[in-house]
Formats: C-alpha cells, structure tokens, sequence
C-alpha cells in the first residue's frame, strides 16, 4: 500500500472513478470541498466518474440530495446505487407478502413494483430492509426478537443498503447492513446486491461503458471509498484497483496513520488497497 497525499498524481493512471459518495464525498450534511474539486478536475481531463453508492434508493433520488449539501454536478456523470440493483431482487419476489423495514424517505426505492405489504414481519415472505426505522435512535438489537419470529416464520431478507455504519455529521449511525448481520448470525437468508457484490460493480461499467462509447478496461477504473467491508472488498472482488480513504468511518482509529495499521484495518474484512489517503484531495 501507497500512502499519497495529494490525488493528482494518480489521475493520469485512470480513465475512470468509482468514487463512494457518504464518508468521501460529504458527511451527510455538507460535501467535503477538497473532495468535489479533485472530481471535477478529474472530469476536467476528459475522464468519466461514476458516484457508486449504497444507498437504498433509486439513482434519480441522489442528485437532488447531492445539489442540496452541495455537491457540484460538473463532480461526476452518472450516479449508481445499492437500490438501483436491489430493485430487481424486489421485482423478483414481488408482490410478496413483504415487510418494508426501513424509514419513509426509502419509499421511492418501491416505484414500479406492485407489492402487498403486510404489518409483521413474521407474516412477510420477504423482508425488504433499508435501514432500521428511526436512524437516530435504534440499534439492531431493538429488533432481534422481532427477527427471531420473522427467521422461525421462514421470511428471507433483502439488504438494501449493505453498509453497517456511515458517519452523520460527527456521530455514527446504524445502516441496514448491520441490521442483515444480525438476521444473518441469527439464521436468517440474506440477499444483498451492493457493494461489495458484483451486480453494482457490473451496472457501474456498464454504465462507464455507455458514456465512454466503448468498452471499459478495468486497469483504468479506480475505486474510491471508505469503507474496508464494503468499498474496498468489492473493489478487490470486481479486481479494480483503489484508493482507501481513511478518514471515513475509520477516523477513531488512525491516530497512527501508517501502513502497518490501514493494512489491519482491511485485512479485518480480507481486503487490500494499492493506495491510501486521509481524504481525497487534488
């Protein structure tokens, strides 16, 4: 592992970014300057970025919450998000009966799909989790026995947003991949379709693709992002390249910032990073 500095002297090795937005990009309640300049210098050569997210909504519900923390449009090209891919696992079960677990901003993840809602989740077939239902308060204990009836009735989970925790401001809040976590450790089937599993990774270069008008070259494409479960294990998988930012959810942690540590830190979930930064900076 690398540890840089400054982003711009990478550039000119990549054609493309995967770049994860909630710890890189912004905290949830303003963008991170230095981090939408390099993107928009990046854009500037003539290169492509994709806005690769877990987030449990469709694509076309980030850039209007992107425009209000401010985070320029001239910074990426396309947006890709955990909800995009898990739509069609959704579509695929659909109607049901499911259980929708999650708080009311992830709605719009459920437009187009003709599904029969039930009030528990041990009478759903399927339980569709975007996170649990008050983000600010609950952890996924509050939901273990309600779980252990739903894993005995014979409900599988869909994890829509794999990510465990994210930073909101300067406190950490519980995501719908912990919540799997425990459904999981409790014997519960869990389906999951965003970072790291592939079917994102492939709607991004299918996307990078599409905008580039030719075939993408996977040694040209750099992932960016955060999380070592998530962003990096995925980037390993999907065998892109990527750059570990470190200062993300991982702050607490690097009051040694040195390779010997960040490389702990990844091998935690089996992962590797070619370079490393505090943040992502031109």
């Amino acid at each position: 592992m690398q540890i840089i500095e400054r982003f711009s002297g990478l550039a000119e090795h990549y054609d493309a970014l995967l770049c994860d937005v909630w710890g890189v990009v912004h905290n949830g309640r303003i963008a991170f300057d230095r981090a939408t300049d390099a993107l928009v210098r990046f854009r500037a050569m003539g290169k492509q970025v994709i806005l690769l997210t877990n987030a449990p909504r469709p694509g076309f519900i980030i850039p209007p919450q992107l425009d209000r923390l401010g985070v320029p449009r001239t910074a990426w090209d396309a947006v890709v998000t955990s909800g995009d891919v898990s739509h069609t696992e959704i579509a695929a079960r659909a109607p049901g009966p499911m259980f929708k677990l999650g708080p009311e901003k992830d709605l719009e993840l459920y437009t187009g799909l003709a599904v029969d809602f039930v009030s528990g989740m041990s009478a759903a077939k399927t339980i569709v989790c975007t996170g649990p239902f008050d983000e600010a308060r609950e952890t996924p204990e509050d939901y273990r026995a309600r779980f252990v009836e739903a894993i005995a009735a014979g409900a599988e989970m869909i994890c829509v947003n794999p990510d465990k925790i994210v930073r909101f401001g300067d406190r950490l809040i519980y995501c719908a991949g912990a919540l799997a976590e425990l459904y999981a450790e409790l014997g519960g089937r869990v389906v999951t379709a965003g970072k790291p599993h592939a079917p994102i990774y492939d709607a991004a270069l299918r996307m990078l693709a599409g905008i580039a008008g030719r075939p993408v070259d996977p040694a040209r494409v750099l992932a960016i992002g955060d999380g070592h479960e998530t962003d990096i294990l995925g980037a390993n998988r999907a065998g892109l390249d990527c750059l570990f930012i470190a200062t993300g959810i991982h702050a607490e942690r690097l009051a040694d910032f040195s390779v010997a540590n960040l490389e702990a830190i990844l091998a935690e979930a089996n992962a590797q990073a070619q370079y490393a930064a505090r943040e992502l900076i031109w």
